[in-house]
């Protein structure tokens, strides 16, 4: 049964935590060439569309800040672009301190006065949740592998979604491509980082030496290695490869192996 994170209750001793866009489904290039960045040249009106746009994509796609929370990623490309606005220097301390980063807190700033950008950011927002939502559904796809992966998972280990992504777009995603019916939990932005998501689900009373994060971007790994659990890398370029070998992986962690950083094992754990 599907449970929010508040909701959610371990069912097995094992838990696997799966990242969303550019992991489990082949989404992360075609969001970001086709909505995120385009909306972010059309909302600030930004004259060198080319070179703004390949920034966009070498933060989010191309460097270790790939797969950073959307706002993060704004914040940052805005810093690079207007380094003395002090709207902008507030909205990259907010994006660094707030807990959750979502549309609904960007909204709070705004009916607290936090300023214009705020008004902007969650425009841009909007803007590309709708063109998200637009394209076409080829081109919002799982990766071949991952349905029989998680069905396979989900004989010995809970299944929760692990997301830096909009909710809806999420589980939108997952039911089409019938994964959603895999999975036990879904956290995303408006539960708080990756990293506190996992804290808060091994809560429920995992061991973290039982608990695996799979991702595609070093955020998940830091994400992982910041709780103390495992980690198993979906590697870009990679990806059905990565997926087709995952229950091997998986195997050796009910055998009460430790997975070094490529999803291989490497001891025992003691």
């Amino acid at each position: 049964m599907l449970r929010s994170l508040k909701d959610f209750v371990k069912s097995k001793d094992y838990l696997l935590c799966v990242d969303s866009d550019g992991c489990a489904m082949d989404t992360m290039n075609v969001k970001h060439f086709e909505c995120f960045g385009p909306c972010f040249a059309d909302e600030w009106q930004i004259k060198d569309r080319a070179s703004a746009l390949k920034r966009w994509n070498e933060i989010n796609l191309y460097q270790l800040t790939r797969g950073i929370n959307r706002f993060k990623g704004l914040a940052r490309i805005l810093k690079e672009m207007y380094p003395n606005d002090p709207e902008v220097a507030a909205f990259k301390v907010w994006t660094d301190s707030a807990r959750e980063l979502s549309e609904g807190t960007v909204e709070e700033q705004i009916k607290a006065g936090g300023g214009h950008i705020f008004k902007k950011a969650f425009a841009w927002s909007r803007a590309t949740n709708a063109t998200i939502a637009a394209l076409p559904d080829e081109k919002k796809c799982a990766f071949n592998g991952v349905y029989e992966a998680l069905k396979e998972a989900g004989k010995n280990f809970d299944i929760a979604i692990v997301s830096s992504a909009n909710y809806a777009a999420v589980t939108e995603e997952w039911k089409r491509c019938s994964l959603l019916s895999l999975v036990d939990c879904v956290t995303t932005q408006q539960d708080g980082s990756k990293a506190h998501c996992i804290s808060r689900l091994i809560g429920k009373g995992y061991s973290p030496s039982n608990v695996v994060m799979v991702g595609d971007a070093p955020g998940d790994m830091d994400a992982a290695e910041s709780n103390g659990v495992q980690f198993y890398p979906i590697l870009v370029n990679h990806e059905e490869e990565s997926w087709s070998r995952i229950i091997d992986a998986l195997n050796e962690v009910l055998n009460g192996k430790k997975l070094d950083l490529n999803g291989r094992f490497i001891a025992n754990l003691s």
